[in-house]
């Protein structure tokens, strides 16, 4: 059975129930209550989106999608254990809604990818009942079968939460998961191991372009047709790739069962592996050697040397295919001691010698659109 109502009318149940009574409500609860109050509709409502919706303020956009209509089914009974068949609309791989204000902290876990971006204000994040609180700005992606809550706790702060199934990894966002970065590694390591309690958290700041993308992806589920899905795949792949572009060295990677964030480790292995060995790693973090190697066998998938490798070889592609540098140069510049121990890891690793490698992947002079060659002109 599905009922209809709009993000407005059910916050305004929310807030008005919170104030008079001091306690909160799960989201189905408050649900009952509304149709027990004759407030549900039998049919979604339909508004036009304004040509200038992307460009608006938060305010402004907040109120656009106080109108749009949540569809609700009774078959989504509360409970600790959610599965994406019930939360994501079938057909759909990724679906986003705006997080509700003031509902009843229950933490529970789910078998598909969460992930709530504070747009304005602020939200309480809970995980195995460690209590974080994220600012404006700031992204929490959180692994299926996490024991987690999110809750909001004001009038006015503003969350998106985007569901994700995990069999969307799988498929689609497998050229995402090839990069050498903390965000693919940890959608890789979560792929392999759902067991372990994990989540990620970026610090965007205000950035505009992480907004359009998630105001895109909410009026898509809102409004699905039969291009929504690829529409919603798309956007966020290109959301997760401005991530990387951008805000990788902002990342927070917790793993529970370790007890401990890991992230600093890694993020320092990132941005210093041209000269690091494993003594002054363990040194400068305070673990022994063979503690710290099963930390990174753990965290990553590899070995510290195999680790080291590919992050050199990584940046040798880069460097490659993008500029000018001599073998030499690019050799010393990843941290190798000699062009010659360059080129044979290369070799060894790509089947051809770096200088080969370039001359088939070198990009050419940039494209001018309409441009003319010299002698045509005349």
């Amino acid at each position: 059975m599905y009922v209809y109502t709009t993000y407005g009318k059910f916050q305004e149940e929310m807030n008005t129930y919170f104030h008079r009574t001091e306690s909160r409500l799960q989201f189905m609860e408050m649900i009952q209550r509304m149709l027990a109050k004759n407030l549900m509709d039998s049919h979604p409502v339909h508004i036009r989106i304004p040509e200038d919706a992307m460009a608006i303020s938060d305010e402004e956009f907040d109120k656009i999608v106080d109108s749009i209509s949540i569809s609700v089914n009774f078959e989504n009974a509360t409970n600790r254990e959610i599965f994406e068949d019930k939360m994501i609309p079938q057909f759909q791989d990724v679906f986003t809604i705006r997080h509700p204000r003031f509902t009843r902290h229950q933490s529970h876990r789910h078998n598909y990818f969460e992930m709530n971006f504070v747009v304005k204000g602020e939200g309480t994040f809970y995980f195995e009942e460690t209590e974080h609180v994220l600012h404006e700005g700031e992204v929490c992606i959180i692994a299926p079968g996490s024991t987690h809550d999110f809750v909001i706790n004001d009038d006015s702060s503003i969350v998106y939460t985007i569901c994700i199934r995990k069999s969307t990894f799988e498929s689609t966002f497998t050229s995402l998961m090839s990069h050498e970065d903390l965000l693919s590694g940890f959608f890789r390591q979560i792929l392999r191991d759902e067991e372990r309690a994990n989540y990620l958290r970026l610090f965007t700041g205000n950035n505009m372009e992480c907004r359009i993308f998630l105001r895109k992806l909410l009026l898509e589920s809102s409004h699905p047709d039969e291009y929504s899905n690829a529409c919603c795949i798309d956007l966020i792949n290109l959301f997760f790739t401005n991530l990387l572009r951008n805000y990788s060295k902002t990342i927070a990677f917790y793993n529970y069962e370790l007890g401990s964030d890991f992230s600093l480790v890694l993020q320092y292995i990132q941005h210093n592996y041209q000269n690091l060995t494993l003594a002054s790693l363990a040194e400068f973090f305070h673990y022994s050697e063979p503690h710290l190697c099963t930390l990174i066998k753990q965290n990553t998938g590899k070995n510290y040397t195999d680790l080291i490798k590919n992050l050199r070889l990584r940046d040798a592609k880069n460097l490659l295919i993008n500029t000018n540098q001599k073998i030499n140069e690019i050799a010393e510049q990843i941290g190798y001691n000699s062009a010659d121990h360059f080129s044979r890891v290369f070799r060894q690793t790509y089947g051809m010698s770096p200088a080969e490698f370039r001359k088939l992947n070198k990009k050419d002079s940039p494209f001018i659109p309409f441009s003319v060659e010299d002698d045509e002109e005349a």
